[in-house]
């Protein structure tokens, strides 16, 4: 049994899986509530005050369910006697039956730690007697604490776009910042690849969490921030900003899984939507209308809803349209505007925004529908839309994202696909470009903290569409997992679909090079890179590699076509 109950404290500087504001989540271990027998945990329920109460047999889900009210009334019994009244409560079950997260928000740090610290001291007490007199005993404690510090959360003076989503969310708010520059703006913009201030790299880093945010809203002169937010950042901070003018969900699919209590794609998509029950009620929530889980976290925003899809005829447009919203489609081969009170505004064709290969990827479609459908909200121009979709170029806008360049005849792509939505999209980019009876090698690779299920199905997924695949190890992302581990889980499977072949090296970079060392003239070689992008880039312009240009991409789409 614990000491303590007591699994972690955290607190959440802004809006979070929990509340819309700064919030206190403590984890607790209530080993001892749900493995006592049952009248000793009604005698608990009932000295804390809570009535009536069937705890249910012990370590079950009935025994969780009745821990969950029992600590929950703990929360509020304890924050009366604090004199604090009214307080929000979310109490929720983990995959663990002995563990629960309990979140409440708070005004003041000091005296939400101490809230903290007296609800775990009241949990710890089972089976002590005099619980009531505890509880007042803590409660008065709480209630002279000094208050402390208020929650660091921004409140932005300027225009802001959060954007996430688990693939496309990088590029998007890239584009968005570029249209955003096309407008005449200074635009600041935070990602996993650093701060950036009108196109300058400011900060290198990982800054898709709050800290992001507060980067970019620090710039002097800026006029419109796009802040990627990410799955960790709302977990361990919460969202930076109080509220954002425009949120943009790309979509949700599994990643991650398996990490800080998110195991379902589900939950995953609960810990995205909270971008979007921060936006202004006169701004816009911009969702795929494709994703089933991302077109319903519409319905728990305040602002009005305008909806992206490759399907003019999607139940999703019809949808928002009949409520009153906006949508972004394709419609004979242009992004176009739908509203219902107006004939459709065709912006542009697809073929002519460069991130898309002529239409042929269609992950980069919904992006740039995305990144149309945020700009126009915002109220930027028709004219800095068109300007910054028809300039954005993959290699010089968004490195390490489908950046594609020509060496001896084959092609060489350096992209992310850091799951398996995202190497089923390289692997369509590969196969639209390459010669016919062109080979396709691919260099594999995983963060170390992925789950097993994930890293295999990558390997099965390469070796199914490859037809020559490797494995480059990101060193640097290891997290503490042996390189031996994770190749022999990728090749678990790859062995699945009948491949047995599958060297490993140490390093993104030695992979890529072994594969270019193998390419014929027709082939496409690809990179999953997380880690070695900038050395890639070095090496391949070494070796006489070429950046393609948008005509290049354009061109080798249409001689793959015919």
């Amino acid at each position: 049994m614990p000491t303590t109950s007591l699994v972690e404290l955290r607190v959440l500087d802004g809006a979070n899986l929990y509340f819309s504001r700064a919030a206190v989540k403590l984890t607790l271990d209530v080993t001892a509530l749900v493995d006592a027998p049952a009248p000793a945990a009604k005698a608990y329920a009932q000295a804390v005050g809570l009535g009536a109460t069937r705890p249910g047999r012990i370590g079950s889900g009935f025994r969780q369910r009745f821990a969950i009210r029992v600590t929950g009334h703990v929360v509020r019994r304890i924050a009366r006697e604090a004199g604090i009244g009214r307080i929000g409560v979310r109490v929720r079950p983990e995959s663990d039956n002995h563990r629960l997260v309990v979140a409440f928000p708070w005004a003041h740090e000091q005296r939400a730690r101490a809230l903290a610290a007296a609800i775990v001291e009241v949990l710890d007490a089972f089976g002590a007697e005099h619980l009531p007199e505890l509880m007042a005993s803590v409660g008065e404690r709480v209630r002279n604490e000094p208050p402390g510090n208020v929650p660091p959360t921004i409140r932005p003076k300027v225009p802001v776009v959060a954007v996430t989503g688990t693939n496309g969310k990088t590029t998007t708010s890239r584009m968005i910042a570029h249209i955003g520059r096309a407008a005449g703006l200074h635009v600041g913009w935070s990602s996993t690849d650093g701060v950036y201030f009108d196109g300058e790299l400011v900060k290198y880093g990982d800054f898709s969490g709050p800290s992001g945010a507060g980067q970019v809203l620090s710039q002097p002169g800026i006029q419109l921030a796009v802040t990627e937010t990410a799955r960790g950042g709302i977990l361990r901070r919460g969202v930076g900003v109080v509220s954002n003018d425009v949120s943009v969900v790309t979509n949700v699919t599994a990643d991650h899984l398996g990490l800080g209590g998110i195991d379902t794609v589900d939950q995953l998509a609960e810990v995205k939507a909270v971008i979007t029950h921060i936006t202004r009620p006169r701004g816009w929530c911009v969702v795929n209308g494709d994703d089933p889980r991302t077109f319903a976290m519409r319905l728990g925003s305040p602002a009005k809803c305008w909806v992206f899809s490759r399907d003019p005829d999607s139940p999703s447009i019809r949808s928002v349209l009949d409520e009153g919203g906006r949508a972004t489609t394709i419609l004979d081969g242009f992004i176009t505007v739908l509203d219902q009170a107006t004939d459709p505004e065709p912006l542009l064709k697809v073929v002519d925004v460069p991130m898309t290969l002529s239409g042929l990827s269609h992950y980069n479609v919904e992006n740039a529908l995305a990144a149309a459908s945020a700009a126009l909200g915002l109220g930027l121009p028709r004219a800095a839309v068109i300007e910054g979709l028809s300039s954005f170029a993959p290699n010089e806008n968004n490195p390490g994202r489908m950046n594609m360049y020509s060496l001896r005849g084959f092609t060489v792509v350096i992209d992310l696909a850091h799951n398996e939505a995202g190497l089923e999209a390289l692997l369509e980019i590969m196969n639209g470009v390459r010669h016919e009876g062109g080979r396709l090698l691919l260099a594999l690779g995983s963060p170390g903290d992925r789950a097993d299920d994930m890293v295999s199905a990558l390997g099965a997924i390469g070796a199914r569409g490859a037809d020559l695949v490797a494995i480059g190890h990101k060193s640097e992302y290891l997290r503490g997992r042996p390189p031996s581990e994770l190749e022999a889980v990728f090749r678990e499977g790859a062995a699945s679909v009948g491949v047995d072949d599958v060297p490993a090296f140490p390093t993104e970079l030695e992979a890529a090079q072994s594969l270019v060392a193998q390419a014929q003239p027709g082939d496409v070689v690809a990179v999953m890179s997380l880690q070695d992008r900038a050395s890639l880039d070095g090496w391949l312009r070494s070796e006489g590699a070429t950046v393609d240009t948008a005509e290049d991409l354009k061109n080798k789409v249409e001689r793959a076509q015919h």
